[in-house]
């Protein structure tokens, strides 16, 4: 049976290691610069009329498309969950969010101005008016 200590078949598996550790270490490293926007999508009112003590008068968008801008150009697109809530990768810059369907009846739907920064997931809340009154 052969030494591990000062063969050749130590440095070998030393030497391994120490090549899957600085693998695994580049990789952690290359993950911490994820970037992009995370939040949710409501609609308000949700009913006719004036809004009521205790009555809640929004509720999530589930299953919207909306689009992201940059320049005036389309650059990614996303879907809200069932819960209106989303988490979108994007590269640091400026952005639009719009909404993708013709459905808003009043002031519409989307944020202008988002800026996201390396290594940061920006929370936003889209807030979309139904154009009930």
């Amino acid at each position: 049976m052969a030494r591990l200590g000062g063969t050749k078949l130590g440095q070998l598996l030393g030497n391994a290691a120490f090549v899957f550790f600085v693998c695994v270490s580049m990789n952690a490293q290359t993950n911490t610069g994820a970037s992009g926007i995370e939040g949710t999508a409501t609609v308000s009112p949700t009913h006719g009329g004036p809004s009521k003590l205790g009555e809640d008068d929004s509720a999530p968008m589930a299953n919207v498309s909306f689009r992201v801008e940059a320049a005036g150009a389309t650059v990614t697109t996303f879907k809200t969950d069932a819960k209106g809530s989303f988490k979108i990768d994007l590269p640091p810059g400026r952005y639009e969010i719009r909404i993708e369907q013709a459905m808003m009846k009043g002031r519409g739907c989307g944020l202008g101005d988002v800026e996201v920064t390396a290594g940061v997931f920006r929370k936003v809340h889209l807030d979309c008016d139904s154009g009930m009154r």
